[in-house]
């Protein structure tokens, strides 16, 4: 998924993982760093509940998916619904997006990840000032059990406009998990067009 600001690309995200990388983790192997490590009841309530998710954007891979993409999408100025986005993802989900640079000696790639609440807190501006719209154009499926996998390759554009071209395109990874009663997203791990390539036909939909 390509967010805004040039799919988030490495400032805010870096600095986020940077920051909490930064954080000095307790020594293994002692109760007292094992308590220090544990929340307080104080901050345990002060975490807000997950939101309550539409059955019908999480009864199936096809339908979680395409409520991302229309949770993201919209007119500049019009306020995203996030607390629909955050009733989509797990509460340990991560969205990744992979950062190249290409040199003399090729490309190099890098990721940063970010929760949800960190997506939104990093792009809420940008969709409130800018048009921004994302569709699915292709996709493959693979599904074990309760775990799925989907290549969701993607086109963005500042409009909903059908005869716009894209600004760009791309290839969204997404986990999911199935818990038995509805749908999960546990990641998004995406790269985009520019930098990674011609998208493979077997990723795109037939025109």
């Amino acid at each position: 998924m390509r967010s805004p600001a040039d799919t988030l690309r490495q400032p805010f995200l870096a600095a986020i993982l940077a920051l909490a990388l930064g954080c000095a983790a307790p020594e293994a192997g002692t109760d007292d760093a094992m308590a220090e490590a544990e929340p307080t009841a104080a901050e345990v309530a002060e975490m807000p509940p997950q939101p309550m998710a539409d059955p019908a954007d999480v009864e199936s891979i096809d339908a979680i998916i395409t409520a991302v993409y229309e949770v993201i999408s919209g007119d500049a100025g019009v306020q995203r619904d996030w607390d629909r986005f955050r009733s989509l993802f797990l509460p340990q989900a991560r969205l990744m997006p992979v950062s190249s640079q290409h040199g003399e000696n090729g490309r190099s790639s890098s990721v940063s990840a970010a929760t949800p609440d960190e997506f939104i807190e990093g792009s809420n501006d940008f969709f409130v000032s800018e048009g921004f719209y994302e569709v699915e154009i292709g996709s493959v499926t693979e599904q074990y059990g309760d775990i799925a996998h989907r290549f969701s390759s993607y086109a963005s554009f500042r409009t909903d406009d059908p005869d716009e071209e894209p600004f760009n395109r791309g290839i969204n990874s997404f986990q999911l998990l199935y818990d038995g009663e509805r749908w999960w997203v546990l990641s998004i791990f995406w790269q985009h067009e520019p930098d990674a390539g011609p998208i493979p036909a077997e990723y795109l939909d037939e025109v």
